[in-house]
């Protein structure tokens, strides 16, 4: 008897197919590699270092702190407004640093992405875990902030790890697409620190929630960072805007754009080297 001929049928596999959860373990030698020369390059040939991550956000604390805070005389839901924009601005900084630096990364690394094979996705993720040092040198100024003005954190602070991690999901998910974006339309670059200054008009970094007419509020909350600097807020100071509507709504806004940036990329990978 004559066997039939076996029939092997190669499909390419798209989206969350292709991604693979071991594939990345595998090569967690690689994006740490990466991250590590993120933050060295960062503050390499710098006469202040790390003091510029210190500055940064001071200054621009202080400056908001005088103008909305002493001049606007905006609220700050019971707190010194110096501490309530700082907060805003840790959680702030480090999902706009994400998206900045990650955004970016496939076009500064295309050298390494055209020649060496490893799972793309790696380079962007890399670039955010590098953010991470700029969030924790940010959070220590915070802290001595709030010691200067005698405010201490309450049980609420135990969830700061959950705000942090949906903080770096989302800037995540969102510099997967821009990423990706980028690397086909090279002017997109450009126009990203527009978007991002556009999209902080529309996060309470600088005001209260509570300015919000109640029945908007909802609409307002179709912002994922909205419910996640409050969250900051509540968790760091006590007391914010946070209601169930506004936390439900942004999270699941969150991880929503999280696992469809991861689907983007995914699914645009393999053209990567065509346009690089």
């Amino acid at each position: 008897m004559s066997k039939k001929p076996i029939k092997i049928i190669i499909e390419k596999k798209r989206g969350f197919a292709e991604f693979n959860l071991a594939e990345l373990w595998e090569y967690r030698d690689v994006a740490w590699m990466l991250a590590t020369r993120d933050i060295k390059l960062r503050y390499k040939q710098t006469a202040l270092g790390v003091v510029w991550v210190i500055l940064q956000p001071l200054s621009a604390g202080i400056i908001f702190a005088v103008i909305f805070g002493h001049f606007a005389k905006m609220p700050s839901d019971g707190k010194p407004y110096v501490l309530f924009v700082m907060t805003g601005l840790l959680a702030w900084n480090l999902f706009s640093g994400a998206i900045q630096r990650a955004g970016n990364s496939l076009v500064t690394d295309s050298k390494l992405i055209t020649k060496v094979y490893f799972p793309r996705i790696l380079v962007p993720l890399a670039s955010t875990v590098a953010v991470l040092v700029d969030f924790i040198v940010s959070l220590i100024v915070l802290i001595i902030l709030m010691l200067y003005y005698g405010v201490s954190p309450g049980l609420e602070i135990l969830t700061l790890p959950l705000w942090l991690l949906l903080t770096v999901l989302l800037g995540t998910g969102v510099s997967l697409w821009l990423s990706a974006i980028n690397v086909k339309y090279r002017d997109f670059m450009y126009a990203m620190p527009f978007l991002i200054q556009l999209w902080m008009y529309a996060t309470p970094v600088v005001y209260a929630s509570s300015l919000i007419p109640e029945k908007w509020r909802w609409i307002f909350a179709l912002n994922p960072m909205v419910g996640i600097i409050e969250g900051f807020r509540w968790s760091i100071l006590g007391s914010s805007g946070l209601t169930l509507t506004v936390l439900v709504t942004s999270v699941a806004m969150a991880l929503g754009m999280s696992l469809a940036g991861v689907f983007y990329f995914k699914s645009v990978e393999r053209e990567f080297a065509d346009y690089i």
